[in-house]
């Protein structure tokens, strides 16, 4: 049946979509630092942390030496990291890159709006969503300017390698890398918002072809998908914090639910 068939159609597109490269060690560096003329190095007060905290940070550690995502540095920058909890009850590392921000020379790429992105998508009737694992990660930070990403621990002071969470200009930094990939296909059959990619068109088969297309484009700039995040043929799909499907663009139900249920302000 055709929807067996798309279903089958899915479960490929997933396998290939986790598989289409590799963590961006040897990749062209596009993530550019500049600061403002007469800028001084940036150093924060490094903040104390919790026994359980200490032991996520080794961990953290570990994994992006091992991603070769941080290297040690002698930089005369120092960022400070805190950690905030994740909904799951786990650590989520922070880094505070705010000094280092105010010095930088801000990005004026836009990054589209939202309403202007799902306009686009009207008389679609197949939808694709693909996400990039690990976002910035997978823009290489140019050599001269690692030494500006520095932050230091309990265990040392490491830089970054690849673009950091946090930095003022990585968004946008971002959606121009993402703009360029996909340019040819760009609001043709495909819109972009950072990490996420939405494949849409009137037909299966030209939905086949336009996902094609996007990894064809994906794997020539070597970027990595995250296979688990990814929805394929669907004919609904929620897209920032939108439900969209062949007959309607509607709120996500959670969105007004999460807003139903809070509390009143109390503190104004």
């Amino acid at each position: 049946s055709p929807r067996r068939s798309d279903e089958i159609a899915s479960s490929i597109l997933i396998y290939i979509s986790g598989r289409l490269a590799t963590w961006p060690t040897a990749r062209t560096p596009s993530g550019r630092i500049e600061l403002e003329p007469g800028a001084q190095p940036t150093i924060r007060t490094q903040w104390r942390l919790t026994q359980p905290e200490l032991q996520e940070l080794r961990d953290q550690l570990d994994y992006l030496l091992a991603k070769g995502f941080v290297q040690p540095s002698t930089s005369p920058f120092a960022a400070s990291i805190l950690f905030t909890p994740k909904k799951d009850g786990g650590l989520r590392m922070c880094i505070d890159y705010r000094a280092l921000n105010r010095v930088t020379i801000k990005s004026r790429y836009p990054i589209p709006r939202a309403d202007e992105l799902i306009d686009q998508l009207r008389g679609a009737c197949y939808f694709s969503k693909i996400d990039i694992r690990g976002g910035y990660h997978q823009i290489r930070v140019f050599v001269d300017d690692c030494h500006k990403t520095a932050f230091r621990t309990r265990y040392g002071s490491y830089e970054y390698t690849v673009m950091p969470f946090g930095l003022t200009n990585a968004p946008s930094t971002f959606q121009l890398k993402m703009n360029r990939v996909i340019w040819d296909l760009l609001d043709k059959c495909v819109i972009i918002y950072l990490d996420d990619i939405l494949i849409y068109s009137t037909t299966r088969e030209q939905h086949l072809k336009n996902l094609e297309g996007v990894f064809q484009c994906l794997q020539q700039n070597c970027l990595i998908t995250k296979g688990s995040k990814c929805e394929f043929l669907k004919p609904e799909l929620e897209f920032l914090g939108h439900v969209i499907s062949t007959e309607a663009v509607k709120i996500d139900p959670r969105k007004i639910r999460a807003i139903q249920d809070g509390k009143p302000t109390t503190n104004l």
